[in-house]
């Protein structure tokens, strides 16, 4: 699990985040929602390390990340597996390449290990033999999904997911919501989802964290959020037709 504990952080004279405490579970997908510019996107960045918090704690598992030496907090980098917005893969690598990043950067396993290791996160990611595909080759489905092999090849105990389905089509973004969730169900993972899709909130939204103004306005899961009483909630969630027939429903 990662817990965090009344972080302030600012750039500037912004306050961009405000006394936010919450607790991420292991083995639930772990939602974070909210509006542009609410601050979603930089408390993701400040737990794979990107920025540093002002003041207050940010716990794996009950380490605390800014008490430890640095070569114990690079350590601890590499249990975090991190899925980008669009991907981020290396257009120049193949896709057997980009998985194999990380293992050729972090650890000193043979090339028969990481290929074994490519191998099984492709079968995972249901992509078996697309090995010496290139990155120009791959539909946004097939780029999500290697991107998500890369972010499992180390064997994360905490997977950040940045707006996984973002520019997918609802049936593709579904698949990848379920590939997420099932991942963190088997390997008891904590993940953590930044997203503005409602859908995949209803999809697989177990633990809902909903971020306003910097501030943590709401907590709870897909069945609770359909019935908050919480005002800005609501105006962020069901600003479209479809979700407000839902609501209605």
């Amino acid at each position: 699990m990662i817990e965090i504990k009344k972080i302030e952080k600012y750039f500037g004279n912004n306050h961009v985040l405000k006394n936010v405490s919450f607790l991420f579970e292991r083995g639930k997908t772990n939602l974070i929602i909210g509006e542009s510019g609410s601050g979603k996107t930089t408390l993701i960045k400040i737990l794979i390390g990107l920025h540093k918090i002002d003041s207050g704690n940010i716990l794996f598992d009950g380490v605390d990340f800014n008490a430890i030496k640095i070569k114990n907090q690079r350590k601890l980098r590499q249990e975090i597996g991190m899925l980008f917005q669009g991907g981020a893969l290396y257009d120049y690598m193949s896709v057997e390449e980009n998985i194999m990043f990380p293992l050729n950067m972090f650890t000193k396993k043979t090339e028969i290990e990481k290929i074994e290791r490519v191998n099984f996160c492709l079968k995972k990611v249901k992509l078996e033999g697309k090995n010496e595909l290139m990155p120009s080759e791959l539909s946004g489905g097939m780029t999500k999904r290697v991107a998500i092999a890369r972010a499992i090849v180390m064997q994360p105990r905490y997977l950040l997911c940045d707006e996984p389905n973002s520019g997918l089509d609802p049936k593709t973004a579904i698949i990848i919501d379920k590939l997420i969730q099932e991942i963190t169900k088997e390997y008891n993972i904590t993940t953590i989802v930044n997203t503005h899709d409602m859908n995949s909130v209803m999809e697989i939204g177990e633990n809902i964290t909903f971020i306003n103004k910097g501030e943590i306005w709401w907590k709870g899961n897909k069945d609770e959020l359909l019935n908050s009483n919480n005002t800005e909630l609501n105006d962020f969630v069901f600003a479209s037709e479809l979700f407000k027939r839902l609501k209605k429903s």
